[in-house]
């Protein structure tokens, strides 16, 4: 069997913006206009074909990212449309993690907005290469070089128009691409193809000297949007300055063009389209287009720019990783010939096939049947099926190749961030990092039945999303649901009741504290028992110090000679990360900590695994005691627009949550207020702002930093656990 489309014609792209700004929209689009299905499925209907899952639907969101693939211009584009609300967004961490470019997609009105931050963010994080589309220019208030600007300030960016609007709002008809020098003229019937204009080269007010072509096509302009033609006329300066500035800008980044635009010559629209992928690919520019996908404008110019500027997979460097033996560094070539090597990235519970994991294939090929290695677990596993993914849709496929995008059915064992590989050449790729939840519930069953349901249906969609979390709380006696925010947990909960039909009561939303120390400590654990026969015999000598913030949990082995020997260091570190998941405060996780294993002692016959574990527990529970702990709280980044005549109550209501203003804008009509908010002050701030505003303003919030929670605030919610757990 061979591949179907050479690996030179291959794009894997994730589609990437702020939640609102048309992502699922164009995807349905690009599926339309590709041949990948017949009708155009919408949001507003229900009937994205991308937003498959019941709570996408009665909500008209995104979720859970969803793949497809498609074909254009004889490419294969493998695609990604991912959710863009901040509650989801280990879902674009994950994709972009195996994707090679990316569609940034942002509201011509809005422009760039928090969450368009946050994936651009991550984007840069993975290196990837981005092309921008500039959507909804037929709304009110649309400004695509406002957009532009936004960009470049807000993102650190360097913007690349490639194309520029044809008409704005009410007059868009479509775009003027500045590379090709063609006008694209869309028609309001989706299954009507666009028109395309050639620019002329010489223009003036006498049109007797104007190319034959020009002039011929200006009729076929109107006959599908009225007006189009003076709208064209009108533009032509334009254009012809903004490609001007196009060429220039390019030719600073590439010396190729350079000589071209130096002496003076017509840059061809091939030479330019060659610069601006080389720009492009080197990640120094983002390529800017326009349209309007609700109205069917600008889909097939965008298609063409994935083709044109996007990298295939041989296009990015090779694959680093590890080797699962040695630990040395390695990498695998996008090549077929090569071992294979792959890297799980979403694991799926399919009521109809079973447990799916998603992975890329980076290197090698892999047959439906086959076994493979698990070099993160050390596990062998067979691939009973391979399956090429449309959204919640499955074909089968006999053989999978590198740069691929598929799913597998068989894979018990494998987990998301896992490397899979070929066990006579084993590596481990990086794992994919997730942030920790911040938002807490508690559940409980209803009946006997519910209760060995629910553990089961919670174990499971926690293999789906690594930002969710369940733990028993002992103390209570309920099940503590944790995720990233409100509605993420409003969809797990409802995905239990509806999809695994589990009844449960739900608690009220409860803020998820840290713990943390503010001076070094040392001390000593000994867990010594005797009870006839072999005893327990396990001491340790510990030293704890902070961290700085976020920097998470580390751990040392500092022992000099024999005082521990080799096989009891990993049981100490097991105690110490068990007795850091309670801190002595509060009972909530310790973290931004190291630890250090300095000396201790052993007995040739009654020490163990078990000794060591607890003795290790026990000097660290000791030591974060004395090192001064405090309590973290989540403090979340909150945006808001509001009408002018609301911005007084709103920013006064944002200082009574104990908020701090970071920035107040003015955008249109609208004021935008950007502020830093303790997590446990925005419970209920949707229903508030409605109020205040009277319905008219929208936020954003998404999870910044944790920070000590003030003194007077701490006593009062240690006094309320405390009384809590007495009770």
């Amino acid at each position: 069997m061979t591949r179907p489309v050479p690996i030179e014609k291959v794009r894997n792209i994730g589609i990437i913006a702020h939640i609102d700004a048309g992502k699922t929209t164009v995807t349905e689009r690009v599926l339309f206009y590709s041949g990948r299905t017949y009708k155009i499925g919408e949001v507003d209907e229900g009937t994205a074909v991308m937003d498959w899952m019941t709570q996408e639907r009665e909500r008209g969101i995104t979720i859970t990212a969803a793949a497809t693939t498609c074909q254009w211009a004889g490419h294969m584009i493998n695609i990604v449309d991912t959710p863009g609300h901040v509650d989801f967004t280990v879902e674009v961490e994950r994709s972009l993690r195996v994707l090679d470019g990316g569609i940034v997609l942002f509201d011509a009105v809005a422009g760039v907005q928090s969450q368009s931050e946050t994936v651009w963010r991550q984007a840069d994080r993975y290196h990837i290469p981005r092309i921008s589309f500039v959507n909804k220019m037929d709304r009110v208030g649309a400004d695509f070089w406002r957009t532009v600007d936004m960009i470049h300030d807000r993102l650190v960016a360097r913007p690349l128009p490639v194309q520029i609007p044809l008409g704005v709002e009410e007059k868009h008809l479509g775009v003027i691409d500045l590379v090709e020098e063609v006008v694209w003229i869309f028609p309001g019937d989706k299954d009507e193809g666009p028109v395309k204009v050639p620019l002329p080269e010489r223009y003036g007010e006498d049109r007797n000297g104007w190319p034959e072509e020009f002039v011929a096509a200006l009729p076929l302009a109107d006959a599908i949007a009225p007006g189009a033609s003076e709208l064209i006329i009108s533009s032509l300066e334009e254009a012809r300055v903004r490609r001007e500035e196009l060429v220039e800008a390019v030719a600073e980044l590439d010396d190729q063009l350079l000589i071209s635009y130096i002496e003076g010559r017509h840059v061809a629209a091939a030479e330019l389209d060659k610069a601006v992928r080389r720009a492009t690919l080197a990640n120094v520019v983002t390529p800017v287009l326009c349209g309007s996908a609700m109205r069917n404008r600008g889909i097939q110019p965008l298609l063409d720019a994935v083709i044109d500027y996007l990298p295939s997979p041989v296009d990015v460097p090779p694959i680093k990783g590890v080797h699962a033996k040695t630990g040395e560094t390695i990498e695998r070539q996008a090549a077929d010939d090569e071992p294979f090597a792959a890297l799980a990235f979403k694991i799926v519970a399919d009521p109809y096939v079973g447990r799916l994991a998603y992975f890329r294939v980076y290197s090698g090929k892999i047959s439906q049947g086959s076994s493979v290695y698990n070099s993160t677990r050390g596990e062998r596993e067979r691939i009973s099926r391979l399956l090429r993914m449309h959204a919640e849709r499955r074909e089968d496929v006999q053989e999978t190749y590198a740069g691929a995008v598929v799913a597998a059915v068989g894979l018990k064992k494998t987990f998301t961030g896992d490397t899979l590989c070929d066990k006579s050449h084993p590596i481990i790729l990086e794992a994919i990092k997730f942030p920790e939840p911040v938002i807490s519930i508690a559940i409980e069953p209803r009946t006997k039945d519910d209760q060995d349901r629910m553990s089961e249906t919670l174990g499971r969609l926690s293999e789906e999303d690594p930002t969710f979390r369940t733990r028993y709380d002992s103390d209570t006696g309920q099940t503590i649901i944790s995720g990233m925010g409100e509605l993420h947990l409003e969809i797990i909960v409802d995905r239990m009741m509806k999809e695994y039909r589990v009844k449960a009561n739900v608690g009220k939303p409860e803020v998820a504290y840290r713990e943390a120390i503010t001076r070094p400590a040392k001390t000593e654990g000994r867990f010594i028992r005797q009870t006839g026969g072999r005893g327990q015999y396990g001491v340790v000598e510990l030293e704890v110090a902070p961290r700085e913030r976020g920097a998470g949990f580390q751990f040392a082995n500092k022992i000099v000679g024999a005082a521990i020997p080799r096989e009891f260091i990993p049981p100490v570190e097991q105690g110490v990360k068990e007795a850091l998941e309670t801190g002595v405060l509060a009972n909530y996780p310790v973290v931004d900590v190291e630890v250090t294993l300095v000396d201790g002692s052993y007995h040739p016959v009654d020490s163990s695994e078990l000794a060591f574990r607890m003795a290790g527990s026990m000097a660290v529970r000791q030591a974060l005691s004395q090192a001064k702990p405090i309590l973290l709280e989540p403090i979340m980044e909150i945006e808001v627009a509001t009408p002018e005549q609301f911005f007084g109550d709103v920013l006064a209501d944002v200082n009574g949550r104990r908020g701090h203003v970071s920035m107040v804008d003015q955008r249109g009509h609208m004021r935008l207020i950007r502020a830093l908010v303790p997590l446990a002050e925005t419970f209920g701030y949707a229903t508030g702002l409605r109020s205040l505003t009277q319905g008219r303003a929208t936020y954003t919030m998404e999870f910044d930093h944790y920070e000590e929670v003030p003194s007077s605030v701490a006593e009062a919610l240690l006094g309320r656990v405390r009384g809590y757990v007495r009770r």
